[in-house]
């Protein structure tokens, strides 16, 4: 069987049911041991991280026998028929009942669902990320533009509504612009 191999800017499920996004590998300065960096998609969007092989490890079954998800993280995507779905290691649909699983977003009162914010996460590339900023103008609040604004590690600073939806749009064609000329 091939190794997994984590997808740096790919949404993960751990199994205790949070949603998190991978930012990078990294490699420790000490110990040259590879890890995972992630950020919350909830909460306070806190940054995380965590050695490689813990990462990509399997759940301990006998320690946490309700737990049905086969890895401690799993990645998913949103399938708008069935929301968010597990993804195996060969890239398809599963979960271990090979039910589609579906994925909350926590929020902290409510730990409901958001699927603006999915929608933008989900979005490829810059230019659907402004169609769906677009589309969501009337919806937006301030949490739903900070969530976004932490997704592309900028910061929109207070102000009224239109005044964060301006900043934010000008964010994103400001990384349109000059991404494809970013030395890589």
């Amino acid at each position: 069987m091939q190794e997994r191999e984590p997808v740096i800017g790919g949404l993960y499920r751990h199994f205790k049911n949070k949603l998190y996004q991978v930012k990078a590998v990294a490699i420790h300065s000490e110990t040259k041991e590879k890890m995972i960096v992630y950020q919350a998609l909830y909460g306070d969007f806190a940054v995380y991280v965590r050695p490689y092989d813990m990462f990509m490890s399997e759940v301990d079954h006998v320690k946490y026998p309700d737990v049905k998800q086969r890895y401690r993280f799993e990645q998913v995507f949103f399938d708008e028929d069935s929301g968010y779905v597990s993804v195996d290691e060969k890239g398809n649909e599963d979960s271990l009942d090979n039910e589609p699983v579906i994925l909350p977003v926590f929020d902290e009162e409510t730990e409901a669902v958001d699927d603006r914010l999915m929608k933008f996460l989900d979005a490829e590339g810059y230019a659907q990320k402004l169609e769906v900023l677009s589309e969501l103008r009337d919806n937006l609040d301030d949490k739903l533009i900070d969530a976004m604004a932490v997704s592309m590690d900028v910061e929109v600073l207070p102000g009224t509504i239109d005044e964060r939806y301006a900043s934010l749009r000008h964010c994103i064609q400001a990384h349109a612009k000059y991404e494809c000329t970013r030395l890589r």
